[in-house]
């Protein structure tokens, strides 16, 4: 059987946009379908700021800058591991591996692209933001990619870090400092990593297996994966709640939107623990996982809207209505 005719499995099946896009190898190697949500969590880190709206020039040299670094990231891990990857049915055809891409060329391209997202950054938004994007970087490349993933099961508990960076770069651009409300985006993201990314390890776990990668479902096994992925998914909806209090405004339309969003998560969670081996609902809370972070990064934003602070306004009213009467009555 050729690779042409291997049947599609893994990430590939599970993301149908896949099947039919063939990427030129230099933006293939980039990573592009990871950026967008990097960026909307790089917005709701700025929305957080009591200095959103930004300047349109600020925004997009934050978000030009965060995109550009977060490809020179992928294009890093894509080097370091593409004799692994080229080890791997499901991986073998990318651009390093299948030597449609030089190593050479994708390391200048790498460099080239960080020395321009920290250009931009410090010109067009501040230091700080500039530094905690190359933090991002390094961290996913030298934390998780090199030390952490072939060495230990969690290693998306502590590597998730990379993940989380972006809300700190939007904060960070928004206010020259990192408040209350950027630090809580940080931790959400955090306990989120590990279900989303454990999901697709079950799904991806033969081909971790084969090359000696120690994910959580290779060494554990699917039950107790599917418990893990349990606990965080809790996790990451009893700290999606805290940004009912620490939102700067609009937390009561928050609070009652990302209710649903949570239900549909646990319920995910909980359907996989019932059949941790079934591929379907793996499939399922890895796909909407994605839409769960989009969505709170949407409620963020929707919470700064001037609908949503006068519905906070409404409910301080009933509320202190509420108290006079209770007080009224004793």
């Amino acid at each position: 059987m050729t690779q042409a005719t291997v049947t599609l499995s893994g990430r590939d099946a599970v993301v149908p946009s896949r099947r039919h896009l063939r990427l030129p190898p230099w933006l293939e190697v980039a990573k592009p379908r990871l950026i967008p949500l990097l960026l909307a969590t790089t917005l709701g880190g700025m929305a957080l700021s009591e200095s959103w709206p930004l300047p349109t020039p600020q925004l997009a040299c934050t978000l030009g800058g965060g995109a550009l670094a977060a490809a020179a990231a992928g294009m890093l891990n894509c080097l370091w591991e593409q004799e692994l990857d080229g080890r791997m049915a499901r991986t073998a055809g990318r651009a390093l591996p299948s030597g449609r891409l030089s190593g050479q060329t994708a390391f200048l391209l790498a460099v080239s692209l960080t020395l321009a997202a920290a250009m931009l950054l410090v010109a067009g938004v501040n230091c700080l933001a500039a530094g905690l994007s190359l933090l991002g970087l390094c961290s996913y490349v030298l934390l998780y990619t090199v030390v952490l993933k072939p060495r230990t099961s969690r290693n998306i508990v502590i590597g998730g870090v990379a993940g989380a960076i972006p809300p700190l770069v939007g904060a960070a651009a928004a206010a020259g400092h990192i408040g209350l409300g950027g630090w809580w985006l940080f931790g959400l993201v955090m306990v989120w990593t590990p279900a989303h990314f454990w999901a697709l390890a079950l799904l991806l776990k033969d081909d971790y297996a084969s090359v000696g990668i120690p994910m959580l479902p290779v060494v554990k096994g699917a039950l107790f994966t599917s418990r893990a992925i349990g606990h965080y998914a809790r996790l990451t909806a009893v700290a999606s709640l805290a940004g009912t209090a620490l939102l700067p405004s609009g937390g009561v339309l928050y609070g009652l939107l990302v209710l649903p969003l949570n239900g549909r998560l646990l319920q995910l969670s909980a359907a996989l623990q019932r059949q941790p081996e079934e591929r379907q609902r793996a499939t399922n809370l890895f796909r909407f996982s994605i839409l769960y972070l989009f969505g709170i990064c949407g409620l963020i934003l929707l919470s700064r809207s001037g609908v949503a602070a006068l519905l906070d306004q409404q409910a301080l009213h009933l509320l202190g209505h509420w108290s006079a009467g209770l007080l009224a009555g004793l």
